[in-house]
């Protein structure tokens, strides 16, 4: 292996969310019906964190699900192009990922569960999406674009390694990052260990209780959307939100708040000198934001670089 591909750092791509909207949205149902299929399976977790896709060195995986004693795993490969289901029985079956609809996604998926004896049952309605056609219906939806599909899996990871910076600052309750089918995001979510009021919910089809449990205590969240931008965005909002995080000063001065979060166009990031040091800044300023004017206790919360940059 040479020192060059060593020290390679992977590129930020350029994607523009209007050349790929329509891959987008399929992926997006595909998303959800696998996502479905971990909420059926997995024990429940607060904030919901048990049903999440993380980022993977071939796409975006369930992890480890127990189905009946046995262990089973689900992957787009974004690669190969493939949706990869394993069982620990050693059985492996795969949908391929190819201009289809989302009903005959769902309908060669579900077969393919079957086929291993892991048959699994769930609700086929997508959530927070205005038009929630049920998945076996959904005959609308059906392009998909695999180098689109490559390069947003390409910003996911990019992304993923600056929330993987940020997250490790923070000695409080932290959510790992993950992504969020519902609205198809990256997130990372740090809690200042206090109450929060009732969530008022209101996300389209989707239930308000729901709500009420994602955001059953205090945090500052941040993430990125493939939408908000030209090529997608970065956000960070606090929930309750504090007087005066709207008019707090954050860098870069590309980021603005706008109906209720601060948002960063993700091309902003690409074409920075130092993407990373970019990101990272628009997180860390955020979330002071969040946490100087909800008054967190930042010293019980925060953590000392100087104890993680010890040796390991």
């Amino acid at each position: 292996m040479t020192t060059e591909s060593v020290l390679r750092v992977e590129q930020w791509p350029a994607l523009r969310v209007s050349d790929w909207v329509d891959t987008r949205d399929t992926l997006h149902m595909w998303l959800q019906l696998v996502g479905k299929i971990k909420l059926a399976l997995n024990p429940m977790i607060n904030h919901w964190w048990q049903i999440p896709l993380y980022v993977s060195a071939r796409g975006l995986t369930t992890g480890a699900m127990d189905h009946s004693g046995r262990t089973l795993d689900m992957e787009f490969d974004f690669t190969d192009h493939r949706l990869v289901i394993r069982s620990s029985s050693g059985e492996q079956r795969a949908v391929k990922l190819e201009p289809k609809t989302v009903a005959e996604f769902h309908r060669e998926t579900m077969r393919q569960l079957d086929q291993l004896g892991l048959p699994v049952a769930i609700r086929t309605k997508p959530t927070e999406v205005t038009r929630a056609i049920p998945f076996e219906q959904d005959e609308e939806h059906g392009c998909y674009e695999s180098e689109h599909a490559r390069l947003f899996w390409g910003q996911l990871r990019c992304a993923q390694r600056v929330f993987e910076q940020f997250r490790s600052g923070f000695i409080g309750k932290v959510s790992p990052v993950h992504l969020f089918w519902g609205a198809m995001d990256l997130a990372v979510t740090r809690f200042s260990g206090r109450t929060a009021p009732r969530h008022p919910g209101g996300a389209p089809n989707c239930g308000d209780w729901v709500m009420v449990e994602g955001y059953s205590h205090e945090l500052s969240s941040c993430g990125f959307w493939p939408g908000g931008g030209p090529e997608g965005a970065f956000y960070s909002y606090a929930y309750p939100q504090p007087a005066g995080f709207a008019e707090y000063p954050v860098l870069p001065e590309e980021a603005h708040f706008d109906n209720g979060e601060f948002l960063l166009p993700y091309d902003s990031v690409r074409r920075a000198r130092d993407p990373e040091a970019v990101l990272l800044g628009f997180l860390r300023a955020t979330y002071e934001a969040a946490a100087e004017c909800g008054d967190w206790d930042r010293a019980a919360l925060e953590d000392d670089p100087a104890r993680r940059a010890g040796p390991r």
